[in-house]
């Protein structure tokens, strides 16, 4: 079986990479291989057309390949959240929570991963046209291979771009090199309330593949469960994947990212988190109509306890 990223080197999908290398997929009988698509929507498209058999992305992007969420499904959560940071260059003087840096900028974003910024933005008063900014792709985070974090750091580092939204490690790379200043960290409270629910980092599968073998969903869940309870017990066996995956200094990084979010790992895929997700996708123009709940998560999820929240 082949689960698609559209980025590796990133807390964003660790749960779902480290799922693989620590071998919990194997525990629970699959046999997991990792693929690289960026961006999100053509990880999604590989899902739609059988090319992989999971996605470890954003959860809105599935749209992209599943209109009115059609033919697929959530089947958990990597972690709870809108999980991306806005990081300015340190040059401009920006604050933490100060949203209006952004007037007058150049933003770099990932295609879909960009729709929670400008949605944010508008959520806090401001208007893009209106107030001069521009979010685009970031310079050079095109093909095969590409880190988009990474790629935003050095597009900031080298003033192609003003700012960027994206990763956590490509906001500590930015900030630990002195060209970056973190604006916005939405899961840890800043912008609007109804952020922290537009998406979050999910694993998803299809309905064939749900229909066909619900045991095949149901231990994906558990490999993804047991994850977040071995990275809770012992965070340095994040540094041990980096290793095996990441440049070195990038590898040395991982496991204070991971430490960060594990307040956040839990595999609940909330009502209220469809909701908040419904409505952003609604405002988008990327959702028609509100989607059953029952229609969006696997049929595995609906057992659990899911109407608690985190945030």
């Amino acid at each position: 079986m082949k689960l698609a990223v559209p980025d590796m080197i990133s807390n964003s999908y660790f749960p779902a990479i480290a799922a693989i290398e620590l071998g919990f997929f194997k525990e629970q009988g699959l046999d997991v291989s990792l693929d690289m698509i960026f961006p999100v929507d053509k990880a999604y498209a590989a899902l739609r057309d059988g090319a992989v058999d999971f996605v470890g992305g954003s959860a809105h992007s599935a749209l992209a390949a599943f209109p009115q969420w059609e033919g697929g499904k959530l089947l958990c959560a990597q972690a709870q959240g809108m999980y991306w940071f806005l990081v300015m260059h340190s040059d401009l003087g920006a604050r933490r929570g100060d949203i209006a840096i952004v007037k007058g900028r150049s933003i770099g974003a990932a295609p879909w991963v960009e729709m929670g910024l400008r949605r944010l933005l508008i959520e806090a008063g401001l208007d893009l046209a209106r107030d001069g900014i521009k979010i685009a792709p970031v310079p050079g985070a095109v093909g095969a291979g590409v880190n988009f974090g990474l790629t935003a750091a050095k597009a900031l580092e080298e003033r192609k771009i003003d700012g960027f939204w994206a990763n956590g490690m490509g906001a500590e790379v930015a900030v630990r090199r002195g060209v970056g200043t973190v604006v916005l960290d939405v899961r840890r409270g800043d912008g609007p309330k109804a952020c922290f629910n537009y998406t979050m980092a999910s694993l998803a599968a299809t309905d064939r593949l749900i229909e066909r073998s619900p045991e095949t969903a149901a231990a994906a869940i558990r490999a993804i469960a047991n994850t977040h309870a071995a990275l809770k017990r012992d965070v340095s066996l994040a540094t041990a994947v980096g290793r095996k995956l990441y440049p070195p200094s990038e590898a040395e990084l991982i496991a204070e990212l991971i430490r960060r979010d594990l307040p956040y790992y839990d595999t609940m895929i909330s009502r209220e988190f469809v909701a908040g997700m419904n409505r952003f996708a609604r405002d988008l123009g990327i959702l028609a109509a509100d989607v059953p709940y029952e229609k969006i998560v696997a049929p595995q999820l609906l057992s659990g306890a899911q109407n608690a929240s985190i945030g």
